[in-house]
Order: C-alpha cells, then sequence, then structure tokens
C-alpha cells in the first residue's frame, strides 16, 4: 500500500489531492459536540499542504438519501478543520457542480477546500456500479492524485471510497496507516491475556467479531443493551430490556463455543435498572435500582451494569496484555448510567495493556465522560470497519488502496 510519504516524495506541490476524510461528526443543530474525527485528520491534510498540495476534502455526513439536506451540510466540519488548520479553508456548496469546480479550481498551493456531503449525490452510496462510477469519474475531474484517509467509511463499497482510487493514482493517508497497523497488532502480533470488551445496543451487530475472536481472544467481556440477550440465553428474566430473541440460539452457541475452548466469556452480575428510559436531554435525576442480573423485574429495563460487575470487569482487565473495547457499557449519556463506562475505560488505564478503544461511542464516551485520549493506546476513528477487520472481512475501501 504506497503511503502519503511516497506520494510527497514524488512530488504533490501544484497538483490538486483529493482527500476522502471521514468529517462524519454529531451535530446539535450546527454545533460539533465532538470534533475527533477532524482532529485525526488533520494532520494527513496538513502535510499535504505544507508540500504545496491543492488539498480537496471530501466526506459524508449522516444518512442523507441521495439528495441535500441542510441538516447534514459539512459547513461546520469544514469550519471546525479550518480553525485546527490555522488557515481560511473554502467550501463547495455542492459535490461535483458548478461550485466544487469553480472553488478547486481557484485553490492555490498549499490552500485546502471542503466539498458538501458526498451523500447529496445518490452516486456515492449507489449499489448499481454504474451510477457509482459516473459519480466516481465526476469527482475524479476534481483531481490529480487520491488519498484515502477516511478510516470510518473503509467498509463501504461506495463511489469516493471504492471506485474514486481506481481512477486516480492513490495512497493511504496516515491515520488509515495508523489503524490498520494497530489492527494489525490485534490480529497478527498479540500480547496476553488479550482481553475483548463489547458493549453497546444490539447483539447482531457483533456477532461476526464474537465469532472470530472466540479463536483469538483469552477473555471477553460482554456489557451494553447486547448483554441482556446472552442473560436471556442463560434463562434469566430480563423485563423490557433491549433483547433480541431470534439471537438467543446464536447466543448459546457462542456461549458453548467458548467454554469448549476455554475463554472466558463474563457476563454481568448486576445491573441497574429503571422502569422509564433516562432524558438524555437534560440529564433529570434517573432513581436507578440495582438488582441481581438474574433477578431484573418483569417491568424494568437494565440500563447499566452495577458495581459488582464493574469491579469483576476491572479485575479482569488487570493482567491483560491486550484489549480492544467496542461499545459502552450502559447509557454513558446520562451521568447515573454511565459508571460501568467510565470503569471500563479506567480499567483499561490501569492495565499495563496495550488498549485499542474501537470508535464510535467508545471513543465518544472517553472524550464525554472526561478521560485523556491520549492515555490510551490507541482510540479508532471507525467502529464499523474496526469490527468488521477484526471479523477477518475484506475491507472495499482498504483493498482498493493495496493494489
Amino acid at each position: 500500500m504506497k503511503t502519503i510519504d511516497d506520494l510527497i516524495q514524488d512530488g504533490v506541490a501544484g497538483k490538486r489531492v483529493f482527500v476522502r476524510a471521514d468529517l462524519n461528526v454529531p451535530l446539535d443543530g450546527t454545533t460539533i459536540t465532538d470534533d475527533g474525527r477532524i482532529r485525526a485528520v488533520q494532520p494527513t491534510i496538513a502535510k499535504l499542504a505544507a508540500a504545496g498540495a491543492k488539498v480537496i476534502v471530501a466526506s459524508h455526513l449522516g444518512r442523507p438519501k441521495g439528495t441535500p439536506d441542510p441538516a447534514f451540510s459539512l459547513a461546520p466540519a469544514a469550519r471546525r478543520l479550518g480553525e485546527l488548520l490555522g488557515q481560511d479553508v473554502a467550501f463547495a456548496t455542492d459535490t461535483v457542480g458548478e461550485s466544487a469546480r469553480t472553488v478547486t479550481a481557484a485553490l492555490t498551493d498549499g490552500q485546502v477546500a471542503v466539498l458538501e456531503n458526498l451523500r447529496f449525490n445518490a452516486g456515492e452510496t449507489s449499489k448499481d456500479d454504474a451510477e457509482r462510477g459516473a459519480f466516481a469519474d465526476q469527482l475524479a475531474e476534481l483531481a490529480d492524485l487520491y488519498v484515502g484517509d477516511g478510516f470510518g467509511a473503509v467498509h463501504r463499497k461506495h463511489a469516493s471510497v471504492f471506485d474514486l482510487p481506481k481512477r486516480l493514482p492513490h495512497a493511504a493517508g496516515d491515520l488509515i496507516a495508523t489503524e490498520v497497523g494497530v489492527l494489525k497488532k490485534l490480529t497478527e502480533d498479540v500480547k496476553r491475556p488479550y482481553v475483548v470488551v463489547l458493549g453497546g445496543a444490539k447483539v447482531s451487530d457483533k456477532l461476526g467479531v464474537i465469532d472470530n475472536l472466540l479463536k483469538k481472544a483469552d477473555r471477553i467481556l460482554i456489557g451494553g443493551g447486547m448483554a441482556y440477550t446472552f442473560l436471556a440465553a442463560k434463562g434469566h428474566e430480563v423485563g423490557i430490556s433491549l433483547l433480541q430473541k431470534d439471537q438467543i440460539p446464536v447466543c448459546l452457541e457462542y456461549l458453548a463455543e467458548a467454554e469448549k475452548r476455554g475463554v472466558e466469556f463474563v457476563l454481568p452480575v448486576d445491573v441497574l435498572v429503571s422502569v422509564d428510559f433516562p432524558d438524555l436531554k437534560t440529564k433529570a435525576p434517573a432513581h436507578p435500582d440495582l438488582v441481581s442480573s438474574d433477578a431484573i423485574p418483569a417491568d424494568q429495563e437494565g440500563l447499566d451494569i452495577g458495581p459488582k460487575a464493574r469491579e469483576l470487569y476491572a479485575a479482569k482487565l488487570a493482567d491483560a496484555g491486550t484489549v480492544f473495547w467496542n461499545g459502552p457499557m450502559g447509557v454513558f449519556e446520562h451521568p447515573d448510567y454511565a459508571n460501568g463506562t467510565k470503569a471500563v475505560a479506567q480499567g483499561l488505564l490501569d492495565s499495563d495493556a496495550f488498549t485499542v478503544v474501537g470508535g464510535g461511542d467508545s471513543a465518544a464516551a472517553v472524550r464525554l465522560l472526561g478521560f485523556d485520549e491520549n492515555a490510551f493506546g490507541h482510540i479508532s476513528t471507525g467502529g464499523g470497519a474496526s469490527l468488521e477487520y477484526l471479523e477477518g472481512k475484506t475491507l472495499p475501501g482498504l483493498a482498493a488502496l493495496e493494489d
């Protein structure tokens, strides 16, 4: 895989370099609530600009339906990128139209422009190869070189991720190179004990990674909404907690497979429950009840792991050599249900392990709960991409950069 340094060595001054970034940041109106992904790609953009490239940055944001939607504009991300770069960043109000052509044509060496949300064009996400290719052709007209650095999108077979690098000389940005290097440490050169912590809402989102990691991990700790399907598989009442009944048979298979392989499969021993889901806007006091995980009342919903589970998980992390964590332990956005996620984050920091926070809500929780990001071994910018890599899948965006 060619690197950005290879491109710079060959010469990028005066050339238009298309950087497929991941600026898919959470917004409250037009206010960015977590700029982690912008900060992650900023060094690549700055390096290209310093080398004299005319840098064209493109990304998706949210899930617009192939047409412009002001709620998903990348304008706030462009402004924040300019602040981080310490220079004005031009903004095109379309993707391949008159504004994009005018803005990119006006760039001088070292300047940066951001295109509007790629998903405002239906060709970006189309499953039709011809439609997707036609959009990639239009994007290719804007640039001379391509740099893939949007790790959070490399598991998508989208025009700007998969088709465009086939049309331009291409290389991987520093962020993607770092992410792939870290993931190789989790699959090829693992220091043991290898502990995997999985949370989040749906067990179905994690089945593939559990299946693959049962062959590699020494311990798997389960929390979040997905824990209740495993608890139900063990015959426990889970009340009105998140539950995927259709996944109970496969959960039973994984529990049996873990026992067969000698992999510790750890579920919460106690949980915080409530009749009402907490108000995440006002953060009003929730008054949770604490119950054993095998005694959840029929009218209650599990919303976080309890103090005994927190203590247990911390102990299981203490002697780890490698830890991969993806998914919160509860509704961490509310202070009454954040302690489980806090305990896991602190457990990673208290261990001497190489620690990887697998993007998505886990990365957001680290920042929201006030942890020092630099204290972790690595915080990924792509939760879904990380999981699919660990499942052993071929990621289209990485495959496109390999040739």
